[in-house]
C-alpha cells in the first residue's frame, strides 16, 4: 500500500522553496561557498599566482621597451648607434616575449588543473550529500534538476575556476600595473583618462546586475528543462501507452523554447554590456590621447612617452574590457554558485545520534522489533495522523502479516523501520534498542526489504543481486537465486548471469524483477526481512515458487509481511489488521475469520468458500 500522504510527504527544509532563491541577488559574495573546495589547493593557487605575476610583468615590459626603442632609435636623441639600441631593444623584447610564453603556459597548466580538480570534488560533494537524503527530499525534489545541478552548473563553475579567475586576477594585474605606468609618462593625462574611467564605470556595473539576474534565471529553465526530459524519459511506456508523444514532445519544446528566450535575454544584456563597456572605455581613451598627439606637436612628450602611452592605455583599456567580460561568466557562475550551496545545505530531518549505541549480540535467530505507542502524521499534513497509538510487539523469529484496506498505514510503517521518517510521539525499538539512537546504517544493515515497485539497476543479473551484499561470492549469488526461484530464468537468458538487464529492467517481466529483488533480500541475509506486497506481480505457478522459497527463508529471521492478497499470509504466525492507522484486530488466519470482522469480510471476497461468523 501507498499511503495517500506519501507522495507530499517531505519536510519545509528538505528542499530550499523557490522564493529562497530570490533572496540572493547581490553579488558575487556567493563564492565564499565554494572556499572548503578550494582550501586543499593552496599550493597549486600560489603557482598559478606567481606564474600569473610573471607573464602580467612581462606584459608590463614591453611598452617600455618600445618606448627605448623609438627615442633611442629613431627620435631626435638617436645617433650613430641607434642600429645596435634597436638590435639590443629586439633582443630584449624577444626575452621578455619567451618569459611571457613560459610564464602562460604555466598559468594556463595550473588553473585548467585546478578548475577540473575543484570540479570534480564539487561534483562528489554535492552527489554524496544528495544520496544522504531522506525519502522526504526525493519525494519533492525533480532528478533533473538534481542532474543539471550536478553537470551544468558545475560546468560553469569549471569555467571561473579554470579560466575566469585566473584572468580576471591577470587583468587587474594588468590594469593596476597599466595605469601605474601611466601616471609614470604622464601624470597629466592618466589623471584626466582616470576621472573619465570612473563616469563610465558606474553603468556599467548598474547594468552588469541586470546581466546576473538574467543569468540565474537562465539556469533555473535550463533545470526545469532537464526535469521535465527526466520525468517522462522515464516514463516512457505510459506515454506512448496513452499517444501522449506529441503533448509530451509539445511540452517539451515549449519548456526549452522558454529557456531559449530567457538565454536570449541574457545573451542580449550582456552584448549590451560589452558595447557599452568598449564605447565608453574606448572613447574616453582616444580624447585623452588626442590631447597627447597635441602635446607631441607642441614639444611636452617625445614620440617615444606618447608611444609608450598609448600602449600603456591599451593594456588598461584591454584589461577593463577583459574584466567586464570575466565579470559577466562570473555573474552566471554565482547564480550557479548559489544553487549547488542551496542543494548542499539541505539538512535531512532525520540525523543520526551523535554517539551511536550498537545493536546487542543476537541471542535468537531474528530481531525482536516493538512498538510503544507510535503516532505519526506527515510533516505536509501534520493534522492528519497516518499511525495512531500503535503498540505491539514483535518476537524473534515470528512471521507477522500486516493486511488492511489501502491507505491504513501499512507501508507507513515500514518506512518507519527502516527510519526514513520519525514518529512525533512513541518509540520503535528493534532488539530492545530505540532505533533513533541506533547509527542509520546499522539500523537498515539489520534490515532486507523487498519493495512493491521493484527496481533494477542498469547492470546484469549477477551485479544486481550481489547488490544486497557487495562482497558476495557468484555462488552466493546464485544460491539466493535459486531461493528465490530466479535461477532458471537468468540461466535461460542470453550470457546468463552475466546478461545485461536494461535501464530499470525493461528487458524483463514484472514477475522476474520481483524475484531478483527477493534473491537480493535474501543474499542480505538479514534478521529482519521486509515483504512488501513481494508476490504481487508474479503469476501464480511463479507465486507458488517464490511463496515456498520465501517461507524456507524466513526461518530464522524476523518477516513482516504487507499483503492485499491473503492467500499469502494465511501460515504466518500472527496477522495484525489495520485500519485508519490503528490495529483493530489480531491474530491467526483461523481465529480471525471466526471473529467475524474486518478481515473475515476481506477473506470473504478473496475465498469464496470461507464462512464469516457474525
Amino acid at each position: 500500500m501507498s499511503n495517500s500522504t506519501t507522495s507530499s510527504a517531505a519536510t519545509q527544509n528538505s528542499n530550499p522553496p523557490s522564493d529562497t532563491r530570490e533572496l540572493k541577488k547581490g553579488s558575487l559574495a556567493a563564492f565564499k561557498g565554494l572556499a572548503p573546495f578550494l582550501k586543499p589547493y593552496r599550493k597549486q593557487f600560489v603557482m598559478a599566482a606567481i606564474a600569473l605575476t610573471v607573464a602580467a610583468g612581462a606584459t608590463l615590459a614591453i611598452p617600455a621597451a618600445f618606448k627605448q626603442m623609438i627615442d633611442m632609435g629613431f627620435g631626435a636623441s638617436a645617433g650613430v648607434r641607434s642600429v645596435e639600441h634597436v638590435n639590443t631593444v629586439f633582443l630584449v623584447l624577444f626575452a621578455v616575449s619567451a618569459v611571457l610564453a613560459l610564464a602562460t603556459g604555466a598559468r594556463f597548466y595550473t588553473v585548467s588543473w585546478l578548475g577540473e580538480r575543484v570540479t570534480a570534488d564539487i561534483r562528489s560533494a554535492v552527489y554524496r550529500h544528495v544520496v544522504q537524503q531522506s525519502p522526504a527530499f526525493f519525494e519533492t525534489t525533480q532528478t533533473g534538476e538534481v542532474l543539471s545541478r550536478i553537470t551544468t552548473d558545475t560546468t560553469l563553475i569549471q569555467a571561473v575556476v579554470g579560466s575566469s579567475i585566473s584572468m580576471a586576477l591577470r587583468n587587474m594585474l594588468l590594469f593596476l600595473g597599466g595605469l601605474v605606468m601611466l601616471f609614470v609618462t604622464s601624470p597629466k593625462l592618466s589623471s584626466i583618462i582616470i576621472g573619465l574611467l570612473v563616469l563610465t564605470v558606474l553603468p556599467i556595473v548598474l547594468f552588469g546586475r541586470r546581466v546576473r539576474k538574467l543569468s540565474r534565471d537562465s539556469q533555473d529553465r535550463i533545470a526545469d528543462a532537464s526535469a521535465m526530459a527526466g520525468e517522462i524519459l522515464n516514463a516512457m511506456p505510459t506515454v506512448q501507452a496513452y499517444t501522449h508523444e506529441h503533448i509530451e514532445t509539445s511540452r517539451f519544446a515549449s519548456s526549452v523554447e522558454n529557456a531559449f528566450g530567457t538565454a536570449m535575454r541574457r545573451i542580449r544584456a550582456r552584448a549590451l554590456l560589452t558595447m557599452l563597456a568598449i564605447v565608453l572605455v574606448f572613447g574616453a581613451i582616444v580624447f585623452v590621447l588626442w590631447l597627447g598627439a597635441h602635446a607631441v606637436l607642441e614639444g611636452s612628450m617625445t614620440g617615444g612617452d606618447l608611444g609608450q602611452f598609448i600602449l600603456y592605455a591599451s593594456i588598461v583599456a584591454g584589461s577593463i574590457g577583459a574584466l567586464s567580460e570575466v565579470m559577466g561568466e562570473a555573474q552566471r557562475a554565482a547564480g550557479a554558485t548559489e544553487r549547488l550551496l542551496e542543494l548542499m545545505s539541505v539538512q535531512s530531518e532525520i540525523q543520526p545520534p551523535a554517539q551511536p549505541l550498537p545493536l546487542p549480540p543476537r541471542a535468537a535467530n531474528g530481531a525482536a522489533l516493538t512498538l510503544a505507542d507510535v503516532t505519526f502524521s506527515y510533516p505536509s499534513r501534520p493534522e492528519t495522523e497516518a499511525l495512531s497509538h500503535l503498540s505491539f510487539d514483535i518476537r524473534p523469529g515470528e512471521t507477522v502479516a500486516i493486511v488492511g484496506p489501502s491507505g491504513a498505514g501499512k507501508t507507513t510503517l515500514f518506512q518507519l523501520f527502516l527510519r526514513f521518517y520519525d514518529p512525533q510521539q512513541g518509540t520503535i525499538r528493534l532488539d530492545g534498542v530505540d532505533i533513533r539512537q541506533l547509527g542509520l546504517h546499522t539500523l537498515r544493515e539489520a534490515i532486507g526489504i523487498v519493495p512493491q515497485d521493484t527496481v533494477i539497476f542498469s547492470a546484469d543479473a549477477m551485479e544486481n543481486i550481489r547488490y544486497g551484499r557487495p562482497d558476495a561470492s557468484d555462488e552466493e549469488v546464485i544460491q539466493a537465486a535459486k531461493l528465490a526461484a530466479a535461477h532458471e530464468f537468468i540461466e535461460r537468458l542470453p550470457n546468463g548471469y552475466k546478461a545485461f538487464l536494461g535501464e530499470r529492467g525493461v528487458r524483463l517481466s514484472g514477475g522476474q524483477r520481483q524475484r531478483i529483488a527477493i534473491a537480493r533480500a535474501l543474499l542480505k541475509n538479514p534478521p529482519l526481512l521486509l515483504l512488501d506486497e513481494a508476490t504481487s506481480a508474479l503469476d501464480a505457478e511463479s507465486e507458488r515458487l517464490v511463496q515456498s522459497a520465501l517461507e524456507a527463508a524466513m526461518v530464522g529471521r524476523t518477516t513482516v509481511i504487507i499483503a492485499h492478497r491473503l492467500a499469502t499470509v494465511q501460515r504466518a504466525d500472527r496477522i495484525l489488521v489495520m485500519e485508519d492507522g490503528k490495529v483493530v484486530e489480531m491474530g491467526t488466519h483461523q481465529s480471525l475469520v471466526a471473529m467475524g470482522g474486518i478481515y473475515a469480510n476481506l477473506a470473504a471476497l478473496q475465498f469464496h468458500n470461507v464462512h464469516v461468523v457474525h
